[in-house]
């Protein structure tokens, strides 16, 4: 497994494929699974804005689509270097993946990073789990 600095600098260097013609803010994101595969992504932006991708999103789907569901740790960066996190959607598709264990690492710049547990960036995370309760709570309502 890459240390967190070999990882952030993953991360780095996918920033270098974002396209970000309206915020020219360049994310990238490294992801890694519980075998050591890494995956990376970028931003990748649309004029309609709905349709933009995040690098964390793209990640994900890069590792989901060649059968990875087991992650370990996801770095963010961004050409600023200014400690970016996944931002709050970002942090609900991780949790659709990854416990609440997952360790993302924010680049800070130089050799500096902030590390965090997925579920201190986002605790009481919508699950499967807490949408079947909802829904049982709604069915003993109605009975």
């Amino acid at each position: 497994m890459p240390a967190h600095r070999e990882l952030v600098e993953r991360a780095r260097q996918a920033t270098k494929n974002a396209y970000v013609p309206y915020s020219e803010y360049r994310v990238g994101a490294a992801l890694e699974t519980a075998d050591g595969s890494v995956y990376l992504g970028c931003n990748i932006e649309n004029a309609n804005y709905s349709n933009s991708r995040h690098a964390e999103e793209v990640a994900i789907l890069e590792a989901i689509k060649e059968g990875h569901r087991d992650f370990e740790r996801i770095a963010v960066t961004s050409g600023a270097r200014d400690g970016v996190t996944p931002c709050g959607m970002c942090r609900q598709t991780l949790a659709e993946f990854a416990s609440e264990d997952l360790t993302v690492v924010c680049d800070e710049g130089g050799d500096e990073t902030t590390v965090y547990a997925l579920g201190a960036l986002l605790p009481d995370a919508i699950t499967l789990e807490t949408l079947s309760a909802a829904e049982a709570g709604r069915r003993d309502d109605e009975g």
